[in-house]
């Protein structure tokens, strides 16, 4: 039989489940995976994700608000978002790198 510490088990879910982190000259912003998020913010992730397919989404304003949900602080995503200037293409690919490593609609592991 296989025994693990809670340490083990951590330092495996960070490993699996770690935050996307942007370097911004000497600061780093931390993206946190879904799974490391409230449920009520994976919620308003999921639903984010749902509208920027629509017709007439706002993508700019709707991939900012993702961040904003995303970012470790809300003073950093205010930061990241500042440094960004409103470039969608920009925020695309931040959201791109962002999801490449985490699965949103999977939040079903979660206990909350």
């Amino acid at each position: 039989m296989a025994s693990f510490s809670l340490d083990d088990i951590r330092t495996a879910a960070e490993a699996k489940y770690g935050s996307t982190d942007i370097e911004l000259g000497d600061d780093t912003v931390r993206l946190l995976n879904p799974l490391r998020l409230p449920k009520l913010s994976r919620q308003k992730l999921t639903q984010l994700q749902d509208l920027m397919g629509g017709e007439d989404a706002d993508q700019e304003e709707l991939l900012s608000e993702a961040i904003r949900l995303v970012a470790e602080t809300r003073k950093a995503a205010d930061k990241l978002l500042k440094a960004v200037g409103g470039d969608l293409a920009l925020l695309a690919e931040i959201f791109d790198r962002y999801g490449k490593g985490t699965q949103v609609g999977e939040a079903s592991a979660s206990r909350d």
